[in-house]
């Protein structure tokens, strides 16, 4: 299978509950983003649900919360609520459907920690330490202001975090509704992300490692400021090629999809391109990750977009420096600018 193939042409309209495989349900819920929505999942789990992802705690989206579980969803109780990992989108409303029906929250122990100290602003989690590392990295004070703007958004969307939790380990089997669903790890875009693959539906929830249409976020964040997590990211969804290649994906964002092994060598190639454009770029002069983010987003971009996109050019950086292509240094000015290790001829950087 060299392209991907997608068995439904549209997502249900909000609200309304699409069967995609058997026991297995598609819910989409709005997000005020550029980035406009999230696919959730209901899973039939004996005489209950199964909730895998929660979206924003927003008014709206709660309000979508009561129609679902009012109407077609109703007749089941809320056995569990399931994360995949702590980002508001995801783990919103998992605090208050836990508390709703008295069920427990099932995560990793990497996300729901994160989670925590994210929500209460722990040191390295407040807006000021984004914008030390930022600073660090060149971006000028005018869009500092613009992303230091955004306050502490995760509180904002994220409602009160459970005290406890079952926590969930990459290789363990969920059982769902009779059938055995294995806990599939991933790094780079989150702490400890889950997805969760089904062999008897060849089913993967793939949650947002795995997009069909956009590539997933991968940024450097100020707890560690040193990290490569693009390196991680790229060793994690090579591992999807273990699945079987007809796996129907159920992504967090588009349309779900066959064709795992197509999609893997497609974000390969992207980010190989935009490695070979850093390259080239920091051939002609030192750069610094804020000189090269129009490199990588080639349109303006807003304070929710410019917070991500200056992780991302870090990254990137990062991951040309592990692989020797670069290397740094610390202006007089305090700026960390990358420039080329050593004239070569050009390999793939994913494989150097």
């Amino acid at each position: 299978m060299s392209a991907l193939d997608f068995p439904f042409a549209e997502a249900p309209a909000p609200g309304a509950l699409r069967s995609v495989a058997p026991g297995v349900h598609w819910l989409r819920m709005a997000l005020p983003f550029a980035l406009d929505h999230i696919n959730l999942w209901l899973l039939e789990d004996g005489d209950g649900w199964t909730l895998v992802d929660t979206g924003l705690a927003d008014a709206p989206t709660r309000a979508l919360w009561d129609q679902v579980l009012a109407g077609a969803a109703g007749a089941r109780p809320v056995r569990r609520v399931l994360v995949t990992h702590f980002h508001p989108d995801h783990m919103g409303n998992a605090g208050w459907l836990c508390e709703r029906f008295g069920v427990p929250l099932w995560m990793t122990q990497g996300e729901y920690l994160t989670a925590h100290a994210v929500r209460a602003g722990a040191a390295g989690f407040v807006p000021e330490a984004t914008l030390s590392l930022y600073r660090a990295h060149g971006l000028d004070e005018a869009r500092l202001a613009l992303v230091g703007g955004r306050g502490n958004q995760y509180a904002r969307y994220v409602s009160e975090l459970p005290a406890h939790y079952r926590r969930i380990v990459a290789g363990e089997t969920i059982t769902v509704h009779g059938r055995a669903w294995r806990v599939i790890d991933g790094y780079g875009h989150a702490p400890e992300h889950a997805s969760l693959y089904c062999e008897s539906l060849r089913l993967l929830i793939s949650g947002d490692m795995l997009l069909p249409k956009i590539s997933t976020h991968v940024g450097v964040w100020p707890t560690d400021p040193e990290g490569d997590p693009l390196g991680l990211f790229l060793r994690s969804i090579g591992r999807y090629r273990e699945l079987p290649q007809d796996t129907l994906v159920l992504p967090s964002h588009g349309l779900p999809f066959r064709g795992a092994h197509a999609r893997v060598a497609q974000l390969e190639a992207h980010h190989e391109a935009r490695l070979a454009e850093l390259l080239a770029a920091c051939r002609e002069a030192p750069r610094s990750a804020a000189d090269v983010v129009g490199l990588l987003f080639r349109r303006v971009l807003d304070a929710h977009q410019m917070f991500f996109a200056m992780g991302e050019a870090i990254a990137h950086l990062h991951y040309l420096e592990r692989a020797g292509r670069l290397r740094r240094a610390r202006g007089a000015d305090g700026v960390t600018r990358f420039a080329l290790a050593k004239e070569q001829a050009w390999t793939s950087a994913l494989t150097a």
